[in-house]
């Protein structure tokens, strides 16, 4: 039953945390789309034509947003559903929660690396540290989210699959 409030308690700090990631890349997407136009004229003939191209960062800021607001609203719908998951902690429903709660973090570790590449380059504002810190707080505690339902979906299965004590008797 520790794992049960364990990921109980970490999907719901994951959910307000991937509401976070979702509304910080969408205010940037809603930025850049904004600002693309007056920005991207003066430039050259390639970075004109480039499709992700953010008046704000560097170049790797463009396929970090995009890729945090695609975890983000994963990350979201993967927490309510996992929290739904878990409230009825069967051996079902718990494989479930897990197989989602691990293509999360999958997602959520790429949008992390880009963070990472975006950190190693430099040149960014303050509102996309705040999206990159985020994104890997929120990796780490989906790291471990995952680790707990994989553990409580583990114990349903082997308290399923064990014959009780009682079954052979008449």
């Amino acid at each position: 039953m520790a794992s049960k409030s364990a990921a109980t308690m970490l999907l719901f700090l994951n959910l307000g945390l991937y509401i976070i990631v979702t509304i910080v890349a969408a205010w940037a997407v809603n930025h850049a789309i904004e600002r693309t136009h007056e920005t991207a004229s003066v430039l050259s003939i390639p970075a004109r034509i480039f499709p992700i191209f953010f008046p704000m960062g560097n170049m790797a800021t463009g396929f970090f947003v995009i890729f945090s607001l695609v975890a983000g609203v994963v990350g979201v719908s993967t927490s309510v559903t996992g929290l739904t998951n878990v409230f009825q902690w069967d051996a079902p429903n718990l494989n479930a929660a897990a197989a989602s709660s691990l293509l999360t973090w999958a997602l959520t570790l790429l949008a992390m690396g880009l963070a990472c590449k975006e950190i190693n380059i430099g040149w960014t504002d303050a509102n996309l540290r705040t999206l990159e810190v985020l994104t890997i707080i929120v990796s780490g505690t989906q790291l471990f989210c995952t680790g707990a339902i994989h553990a409580g979906a583990e114990d349903a299965t082997l308290n399923r699959s064990l014959p009780s004590a009682s079954a052979g008797t008449v």
